[in-house]
């Protein structure tokens, strides 16, 4: 029999950074990160073998005992995640038939993409009066064009590491929240936010059901753009007025995320009009959420608490004196990692 892997690698892999976890199961529910890793990429990964490179450098500069089993998220614009609703399928029937019907099954076509897709465990009195029909079940799907998942594969072949789940950003940092916060995961309404470079996810679910996940065409950038812009100041002063609260500033980011308040805003209706549940806090994640002005804003134009939340703050901490201060600046965004491996750490 196999053995079963008690530390292995979480991978995140963004279009313009990759951030890596070396996390150990020390219990039952005692989890430790003993290494991290972040590099930016100056541009997305063009093949297998600069990807492979990449790799070898992230986990060389992370270091630790070398673990050969990673959980990998990935962060991609031509990434599909999608709910959809059927009738009680076999997931194996269900994703063979979404990959040869998809225009017919949801308007796209997938026949160029590795789909994989799940049941959404949910109450059968809520999907009944939700879409009037009883034996229809829902499903979350996810895919990506089979040329990047062939280019991860090459990428990951070439460190010598094997991959033991691969998923979608999302679904990481959805794992990633009922890690951290299982408490609220399994009882409450929930609404996250996560702030990529160029787009953000929200995801809303109910006692550990998902009821809604959105891509958002708003990112750390055009944020960080929007008020260069607005202010006409220079980037590293955009940041300090970011951390500082400045007054203009609040007010200047007040502009900058109108847009993604509204989308929030509709996002919440959409939650309360279907189910009789109400939203009490948002929370918040990616490297955007370490902005006090930020979170600040959000909370005064949504009239909730929003609240910056890590995955790494349910873990122990061992990672050597030189990489302290790279754990606690990048807490924030490396959720999706920190999701991947726990994941991976959990199925075994």
């Amino acid at each position: 029999m196999a053995k079963v892997p008690t530390t292995v690698i979480g991978v995140d892999l963004g279009r313009y950074s990759l951030k890596s976890v070396l996390l150990q199961r020390a219990g039952s529910n005692r989890f430790v990160v003993t290494h991290v890793a972040s590099r930016v990429l100056s541009e997305p990964i063009a093949n297998g073998e600069a990807l492979g490179r990449e790799l070898k450098t992230l986990f060389k500069e992370m270091g630790g005992p070398g673990a050969k089993i990673c959980g990998v998220g990935v962060s991609s614009p031509d990434a599909l995640i999608r709910i959809i609703e059927q009738p009680e399928t076999p997931t194996e029937l269900l994703r063979e038939a979404l990959r040869l019907n998809g225009m017919a099954l949801m308007n796209q076509d997938c026949r160029e993409m590795v789909l994989d897709c799940d049941k959404i465990p949910t109450n059968d009195a809520a999907m009944s009066s939700e879409s009037g029909v009883a034996h229809h079940k829902r499903y979350l799907v996810g895919g990506l064009p089979r040329s990047h998942v062939a280019q991860i594969g090459e990428g990951f072949e070439r460190t010598g590491a094997g991959v033991g789940v691969m998923q979608l950003a999302p679904v990481c940092s959805f794992n990633a929240f009922e890690f951290a916060q299982e408490e609220v995961f399994n009882n409450e309404a929930f609404f996250l936010v996560d702030i990529g470079h160029t787009s953000s996810t929200v995801m809303v679910g109910v006692k550990r059901e998902l009821i809604l996940v959105r891509t958002i065409d708003f990112g750390g950038k055009a944020l960080v753009e929007a008020l260069t812009g607005l202010s006409g100041e220079g980037r590293e002063t955009v940041f300090q007025a970011l951390d500082q609260e400045d007054e203009v500033m609040v007010e200047y980011t007040r502009v900058a995320l109108s847009a993604l308040v509204r989308e929030i805003q509709s996002s919440i209706g959409f939650l309360e009009h279907r189910r009789e549940e109400t939203i009490r806090q948002l929370y918040v994640s990616g490297g955007a959420a370490k902005s006090r002005t930020l979170l600040k804003v959000l909370s005064e134009e949504l009239r909730l608490p929003c609240e910056a939340w890590s995955a790494i703050g349910k873990c122990e901490s061992t990672v050597p004196a030189n990489q302290r201060e790279l754990l606690e600046q990048h807490a924030l965004d490396l959720n999706v990692a920190c999701g991947a491996a726990a994941e991976l750490l959990k199925r075994n």
